[in-house]
């Protein structure tokens, strides 16, 4: 009895509250949380390698080392899931690792079909690509996926992806400020939580730590939510367009 209400108990328990006991040092929980995802990992391996992964790959061992490093530094703070977040930590090393290992060489890709009852899991198309072509391919789909989770993570502070684009300050001071508007409010985590439980910006306490006006501030709402959703999270790719904001 005792079991089944230990066993009804871990059941409640969240993805989310499994990874903060493992970040207290719940070693146990760690081994079995890795070893339940290790077909995510493998699927998550398999999209970037485009071919079937064995848990003798090294590719496969990259992933999982990948999975416990996400699992080390989630924070819901960030605005997305484990798995989200994990897939991105995992696709990025992974990618890494290829590039590494095929730098200056053409590779080998094995797409594979989706696997019939009767085939055997080999079963594959085999093209060759450059080390250019197929980085440049990973980088559009990880791009794309990218902005399908940052669409879905603007969607629940009620904005689009247009909103953006729309609401982007014209002239490039007006956006640089704009930019650290939102990183300000980032680091200061009073602001940044009020940012993600109230879905809202704290525009009267924010207005006290910047060197814009509050009209400023209201006007550019959209986009300072925005950008500050990105920094909070981990989006490579739209990082990488702030920083070159930034730095013109």
């Amino acid at each position: 009895m005792l079991s089944l209400l230990f066993l009804a108990k871990k059941k409640k328990r969240t993805l989310e509250e499994t990874v903060s006991l493992i970040q207290q040092g719940d070693q146990s929980l760690l081994n079995e949380l890795i070893e339940a995802y290790k077909p995510f990992v493998a699927k998550t391996v398999s999209s970037v390698c485009r071919r079937y992964i064995y848990d003798t790959d090294d590719e496969f061992s990259i992933g999982l080392i990948a999975f416990n490093e996400a699992i080390e530094k989630y924070s819901p703070k960030k605005g997305s899931s484990l798995l989200s977040f994990s897939e991105v930590v995992i696709k990025r090393r992974v990618i890494d690792y290829i590039r590494k290992q095929t730098k200056n060489q053409h590779i080998s890709i094995d797409i594979t079909n989706e696997l019939q009852e009767d085939e055997s899991p080999g079963t594959a198309i085999v093209n060759e690509l450059s080390l250019e072509d197929y980085e440049k391919k990973n980088d559009e789909q990880l791009r794309k996926e990218e902005i399908i989770q940052f669409q879905s993570l603007l969607a629940s502070f009620g904005l689009k992806f247009s909103d953006l684009v729309e609401n982007s300050p014209k002239h490039a001071d007006a956006r640089k400020n704009a930019i650290l508007t939102a990183k300000i409010l980032v680091d200061h985590d009073e602001l940044k939580t009020i940012l993600f439980e109230k879905k809202r910006l704290p525009i009267n306490q924010l207005e006290k730590l910047v060197d814009v006006s509050r009209k400023t501030i209201e006007r550019n709402r959209k986009y300072i939510i925005a950008i500050a959703l990105i920094l909070s999270s981990d989006y490579v790719y739209m990082k990488d367009y702030l920083k070159g904001v930034l730095d013109t």
